[in-house]
């Protein structure tokens, strides 16, 4: 199978402009990010697709590959789609291009599980443990995952989900934002309109689930650390280091 990495990234950010280039540990950010992407033993490529040039100049400075796409796209979802349009693939790992200790097992474990199933979207999950991650399962910024009994994901929400009328039963995942769709998924996708429930939440992967299209949801032990505002690049700079 022919599996095409894509690392998203956008020069625009409201919280911090300019983050895929930010200086962490002497080299821009994005270029931590696709050499830990590229470190994955299952990817055929890997790209960087962004909407502003100056991002692409650093992604070829340093020997990446880099693919101009349209300032337009709302989401990294639909940008990921202009790449489908032009670079034809089996499947397409979408990764965050704001996460520069992403893990390479963790995406080899995904592109393995979905080839196995043959299923048309996969996902990343991690078991939240309870007592212990209560902060996590109640904060509206942290994604939660419900995932059936088969491994597909039933529902997301911002929302502490499901409601542990017996605690003891409750199984409480926090969803980590690693996508892999089929072709044919991903183009569905991105032809389709927001939905109700996706407008409502806010979570684009309601869209494919209110389609009809099954998320298989791979439990994984990796716990990302994003890169939102500058302070948290210092972080992972310190992190690099060791502290």
């Amino acid at each position: 199978m022919n599996v095409l990495g894509v690392i998203p990234a956008r020069y625009a950010s409201t919280r911090f402009p300019g983050k895929a280039l930010a200086p962490i540990a002497g080299r821009p950010m994005i270029e931590h990010v696709w050499q830990r992407v590229c470190q994955s033993q299952r990817l055929s490529r890997v790209v960087v697709a962004t909407d502003d040039q100056r991002i692409a100049d650093c992604v070829t400075g340093f020997g990446g590959e880099a693919l101009l796409t349209s300032p337009e796209h709302p989401s990294g979802t639909d940008r990921l789609g202009e790449v489908a349009s032009r670079l034809p693939a089996d499947y397409y790992v979408n990764t965050q291009g704001d996460e520069p200790l992403i893990s390479p097992a963790a995406i080899d474990a995904l592109v393995d599980q979905v080839l196995a199933e043959r299923a048309e979207m996969g996902t990343l999950v991690r078991r939240l443990s309870l007592p212990g991650d209560e902060a996590v399962l109640a904060d509206p910024n942290v994604v939660k995952a419900v995932r059936g009994d088969d491994g597909y994901a039933l529902y997301f929400s911002r929302a502490a989900v499901p409601y542990p009328r017996r605690p003891e039963e409750a199984r409480h995942y926090k969803h980590i934002g690693i996508y892999m769709y089929s072709h044919a998924a991903l183009l569905r996708l991105c032809a389709a309109s927001p939905t109700s429930v996706e407008r409502a939440e806010s979570l684009e992967q309601l869209r494919a689930l209110e389609l009809g299209l099954r998320i298989l949801a791979v439990e994984t032990d990796y716990d990302p650390i994003g890169v939102d505002v500058p302070e948290d690049a210092a972080a992972v700079e310190t992190r690099l280091a060791g502290g």
